[in-house]
């Protein structure tokens, strides 16, 4: 399998899901790196959480799970 070229920041997946951020961060905490989950580091100890393609997958079956 090809590395991933892109990733979506936690933002961006909030806005196509159109879901609070805030929540899909708390829903992505249950994920691993294996599952498409990232970290991104900026300057001044600032990170994002971002996913890569199978990673908004996973995130979208957990909100379908957590709606249950």
């Amino acid at each position: 399998m090809a590395a991933p070229s892109s990733v979506f920041t936690i933002s961006r997946v909030a806005e196509m899901f159109g879901e609070d951020e805030d929540w899909l961060q708390d829903l992505a905490m249950q994920m691993d790196p294996e599952d498409g989950r990232l970290t991104v580091y900026g300057t001044n100890e600032h990170s994002t959480t971002a996913f890569m393609p199978f990673g908004i997958e996973c995130l979208r079956q957990l909100v379908l799970d957590s709606k249950r």
